[in-house]
């Protein structure tokens, strides 16, 4: 961290949208050369703030600092020119171009120069106009990007198409992109949350070393062991306000979480669930075999059981799910629901025999953001809602605010838009339409992903409570600690194959690890 005045500041920083106060006088200040993880629950107001930022958003009080002197950030491309980068948890790529195209897409005259284009070059760019109609030189802009994704440690050539890269390539490629517009604040938004362990591993090296050249970076994640790793400071909003900061030194786990949600939550982080008879067989998949994969898989699942599917991303746990739901076609092998064959040609027949799928990507494919909660509560059973052909909005309202008041969703009411929930009360939402439908098995594919504490708490003591009452549930998790706390038995996947499915006593970081890695394992029947 360097001396002297902060690289950033924000003072009394105030935001109000139609009815809801999203800032109330926040305060965050940043140094070059300093980690400074942002956290609280979702809802707290950190992507609102970060969009103040980036100049998403304009603050209806407050004051914006950098290198001491006031600024006002009205654009995206004015909180540019003073080189603030936003990364976004949802990487904004486009797949249809090569590398090179996308680190200098919408500042190409950067790369005609030879260097990122400075903010003081900027003001004149109506005069040079005329260079954007000539032919952009190919070679020059591989050039140019293959130097900054030297930086990033990325060895790829700068013509890879972008469509190829994995997460974590994309992810290395939003750095070389800011650093490309010679950024020297990074805001980097849930980085790690589509990422490998070792690809997690590569972006905290990037991040020490973009440290070390005195970037400032903000990091908002909810993954304590990377925050307490990583930051040298912490600042905690809750509730749309700034309520602590906290030193490496100071932080610890269950001060951050008491500061996040205003309470002690560790103790009761995970249900307790004693150990319980194994009751009958729900689910029973014989040699299932999804398209990619080099041989089928075999498990059952039973009532009131929790069944964890660990794996590293691409091993396999999400095709396997959306064979089961009918989403993709298995090349072979069958299924057996209740001790009767089930063959889903399609995920409505899955639905109509009490199978159900809470999808990774919940905006993608688990909601219709622009509909309302009640809309999105009834939508995969839209028949029961029906009168003499008039849809029952009374009763679509009443089911969606039972589910509501069931899993203490926070909106205004049930006609509230789920496009502008947060992440936690948005799962919540997927959840309750599949809860109203009295479920038989629920597949939860990474049920927490990017979900802060206390809406994961609140989400596990549904989960607790579903298999109490007899539900099969199947959890995808790449979370360690997800799954060694909620997991009555899990199955561990490797390369699409099924490695071996250790009891509840036989579970440990150590064990789960060894066969997440390819480790031998004996393939037992589940």
């Amino acid at each position: 961290m360097t001396e002297g005045a902060p690289l950033l500041e924000m003072s009394g920083i105030g935001k109000r949208f139609v009815g809801v106060v999203a800032l109330d006088g926040v305060s965050l200040s940043l140094r070059g050369g300093e980690v400074l993880a942002l956290m609280g629950e979702n809802g707290a107001g950190k992507s609102t703030l970060m969009k103040v930022l980036g100049g998403v958003h304009r603050p209806d009080t407050g004051q914006i600092r950098i290198d001491g002197a006031p600024v006002v950030l009205d654009s995206v491309a004015r909180a540019k020119q003073f080189g603030i980068a936003l990364i976004h948890q949802e990487l904004m790529l486009a797949p249809n171009l090569d590398i090179a195209a996308n680190l200098f897409l919408g500042n190409e005259l950067a790369a005609l120069e030879g260097r990122a284009e400075p903010a003081e070059r900027r003001a004149d760019r109506v005069e040079r106009k005329a260079r954007w109609l000539a032919p952009l030189p190919r070679t020059r802009l591989r050039e140019q990007s293959q130097r900054l994704l030297g930086r990033v440690g990325l060895q790829l050539p700068a013509s890879t198409p972008v469509s190829r890269l994995t997460p974590g390539q994309m992810q290395l490629c939003e750095i070389a992109k800011a650093l490309g517009q010679n950024a020297r604040i990074l805001i980097m938004d849930e980085p790690t949350s589509s990422l490998t362990a070792t690809e997690s591993e590569q972006l905290f090296r990037i991040i020490l070393q973009l440290k070390s050249e005195g970037i400032g970076i903000i990091y908002i994640s909810h993954r304590m062991g990377e925050v307490l790793t990583l930051a040298d400071r912490i600042t905690v909003l809750r509730d749309a306000r700034h309520v602590g900061d906290l030193t490496r030194q100071e932080a610890s786990h269950d001060k951050i979480v008491s500061l996040m949600v205003g309470r002690q939550l560790s103790s009761q982080y995970f249900p307790v669930r004693p150990p319980r008879p194994r009751r009958e067989v729900v689910l029973e998949v014989a040699d299932l075999w999804v398209p990619g994969a080099p041989s089928g898989v075999s498990f059952r699942a039973h009532r009131g059981e929790i069944l964890g599917l660990a794996g590293l991303i691409g091993s396999g746990r999400t095709e396997l799910m959306q064979a089961i739901f009918g989403a993709v076609p298995a090349l072979s092998g069958s299924l057996r629901l209740e001790g009767v064959a089930f063959h889903p040609k399609s995920p409505r027949a899955a639905i109509e025999r009490g199978v159900f799928l809470a999808p990774e990507d919940r905006k993608l494919h688990g909601l219709v953001l622009p509909m309302s909660v009640a809309e999105n509560t009834s939508l995969p059973n839209i028949a029961a809602y029906a009168r003499f052909g008039w849809l029952d909005r009374k009763a679509e309202r009443r089911v969606a605010e039972e589910e509501m008041k069931r899993l203490n969703t926070k909106a205004s009411s049930s006609a509230q838009r789920v496009v502008n929930l947060s992440g936690g009360n948005q799962q919540k939402v997927v959840l309750g339409k599949w809860l109203a439908m009295s479920p038989r098995v629920l597949i939860l594919d990474e049920p927490t992903r990017g979900i802060d504490v206390g809406a994961k708490a609140e989400i596990y003591r549904h989960m607790a409570a579903l298999a109490d009452a007899g539900v099969c549930v199947l959890m995808v998790s790449s979370d360690m600690e997800e799954i060694l706390g909620m997991s009555d038995r899990v199955v561990v996947m490797h390369e699409r194959r099924l490695k071996g499915v250790l009891e509840r006593e036989q579970l440990s970081q150590q064990a789960l690890a060894h066969l997440m890695t390819g480790g031998a394992g004996a393939e037992v029947a589940a």
